[in-house]
């Protein structure tokens, strides 16, 4: 039985350890998401936990793929790789499907969030729970307000005055006597939104072209496979057996012939 070439062999495992990588990249990028939005405060990521629940399940079935083919891989398993090859199939519709539109999306996300956030203005006024949200956001980044300190109108927070030590980031309120960050908030959320988009948009085109080369490499592997487990049919030559002429026998002549 002929064997399956093992320079693809080699290949196709490597590509499979480069998706196991990019797997364990989105897992961790969702664990590092997780632990920054609770500790920063969770108005910026709205709906943060849905987006975090895709990545944790598209991370594991990318880890678990990865598995399957480096299995079909090693042991020549034409099943595992038929099984991976559906996958990479229906894994590059899926994140094309998702990027494109997310690509068209992107350009409003900015307009689309900075109107979301006028919504809630003024602060002072706003539900206790945004109110909280935001002094976090205050706390954490010493910036005050969304847009500016007028947000809170005549009730600027504590979170907001800012540490005579730090002159430079600080700006006077005159009508409170009140030192306030000068920094405002939202362009700090907005950059955090926009880079954990730019990142999910970068993972979505990586797997959809991993996808797509792990559809070329498997369907290599499984015509290979196929052809080696091939019975090879020797072509004979008939060859017709006569039966051996008889010997010849000593010629006589009679004497005076």
């Amino acid at each position: 039985m002929a064997e399956v070439n093992s320079c693809l062999k080699s290949l196709f495992t490597f590509f499979n350890i480069l998706f196991a990588i990019v797997g364990g990249f989105i897992l961790a990028l969702a664990l590092l998401s997780q632990i920054v939005s609770s500790t920063h405060g969770g108005q910026a990521l709205e709906g943060r936990s849905v987006g975090l629940a895709i990545l944790y399940f598209t991370g594991s079935v990318t880890m678990v793929i990865s598995i399957l083919g480096a299995y079909g891989a090693h042991k020549e398993n034409r099943v595992a790789l038929i099984v991976f090859l559906v996958c990479m199939v229906v894994g590059s519709l899926l994140m094309l499907v998702v990027a494109i539109p997310s690509v068209i999306a992107r350009a409003h996300v900015d307009g689309l969030m900075e109107e979301k956030f006028r919504e809630v203005l003024p602060l002072d006024r706003a539900d206790a729970d945004i109110q909280n949200q935001v002094v976090q956001l205050q706390e954490t980044f010493h910036c005050c307000g969304l847009f500016s300190y007028a947000d809170w109108e005549q009730n600027i927070p504590e979170s907001c005055v800012c540490d005579p030590q730090e002159m430079e980031e600080c700006r006077m309120v005159e009508m409170q006597h009140k030192m306030v960050y000068s920094q405002t908030c939202f362009p700090i959320v907005l950059h955090y939104v926009d880079l954990f988009a730019d990142i999910s948009l970068g993972v979505l085109f990586a797997l959809a072209v991993l996808a797509l080369l792990g559809l070329a490499l498997s369907s290599l592997m499984i015509h290979q496979i196929h052809n080696a487990a091939r019975p090879i049919m020797m072509l004979t030559v008939p060859v017709v057996v006569t039966p051996h002429p008889p010997k010849y026998q000593e010629l006589y002549n009679p004497p005076g012939y």
